[in-house]
């Protein structure tokens, strides 16, 4: 009997994880995942879009997984989330297009990073930011706008090879950011929005928390700009994992197991810190 395929859109809180990738020690999100599975009903090993780091978190991830004979998705968004633990959850399970795979068929990620850059950070927001004033380098520099911080960004928008913005052990190869922005999100909260095509190991966080360093004048703006043009390293700086959240996975139209409607309004997902925006407002600052 053919066992069919689901495609799972899950969320997590990556703070109590060791990443998403199973591994010897300590729990991450795939083993908790497959555990949760079994308890379901379904023995088999998933394969996601992307692994995710310690302590980064994901409103958008998504899971291939093949399904026991007579088993559907939908029985499957049944039984599955009863068995998830507190900072796992599913969104919504899906039979696929033909041919998709959650890792193969991406054609790419948004990631979003957040820092607080005026004010005073909410207790609810806390573990989730880079609060600014706590990096030393940082406060080496003079004060961070947004609109600098704004500026500094757009110019990583691009094809090329961002080789000094993330670690060896990725392939070197030509990717593609095709925006890069900063929002408000109100009470001195911004948001670094990065959309592109493929993203090396740490390259967010190198990509912001390098930003950060130019903006503020402690890293020349030659030196950034020459770290993108050629690959030349720089003294950059790694942003902490807890700023950041993936917030999306894209796929080609006719693969794409979501419709536009469901991605807007993520359907069961924690209406809180990281997933929700703000109180106040979203809007794009001006460069």
């Amino acid at each position: 009997m053919k066992r069919l395929p689901a495609a799972l859109w899950i969320w997590y809180r990556g703070t109590h994880f060791r990443g998403y990738q199973r591994q010897p020690e300590g729990s991450t999100v795939q083993e908790a995942l497959e555990d949760s599975l079994r308890k379901a009903g379904v023995p088999y090993p998933v394969m996601a879009a992307g692994r995710t780091d310690r302590g980064v978190h994901a409103r958008m991830q998504v899971v291939s997984v093949r399904l026991p004979p007579f088993y559907t998705s939908e029985m499957l968004s049944e039984r599955l989330p009863p068995q998830l633990p507190p900072d796992l959850g599913l969104c919504v399970a899906r039979r696929p297009p033909e041919g998709f795979h959650a890792q193969w068929s991406a054609a790419g990620k948004e990631y979003r990073y957040r820092i607080q850059l005026g004010g005073t950070v909410s207790e609810a927001w806390r573990p989730f930011v880079m609060e600014t004033t706590a990096e030393p380098r940082l406060m080496e520099g003079r004060a961070l706008t947004p609109e600098r911080v704004a500026e500094v960004l757009g110019t990583t928008v691009g094809c090329r090879d961002f080789g000094a913005f993330h670690e060896n052990s990725s392939l070197r190869k030509p990717r593609t950011l095709e925006s890069a922005n900063l929002h408000e999100l109100g009470n001195g909260l911004f948001e670094a929005r990065l959309r592109g095509d493929g993203f090396g190991r740490y390259q967010v966080r190198y990509l912001v928390g390098s930003a950060l360093l130019t903006a503020a004048g402690v890293l020349s703006e030659e030196r950034f700009r020459a770290a993108l043009d050629s690959g030349t390293s720089i003294p950059g700086l790694k942003a902490p994992a807890q700023g950041l959240l993936l917030w999306e996975v894209l796929y080609p139209p006719t693969l794409d197991p979501f419709p536009a409607g469901e991605r807007a309004h993520a359907p069961g997902l924690p209406l809180a810190p990281p997933f929700s925006l703000s109180a106040d407002t979203d809007s794009e600052v001006a460069a």
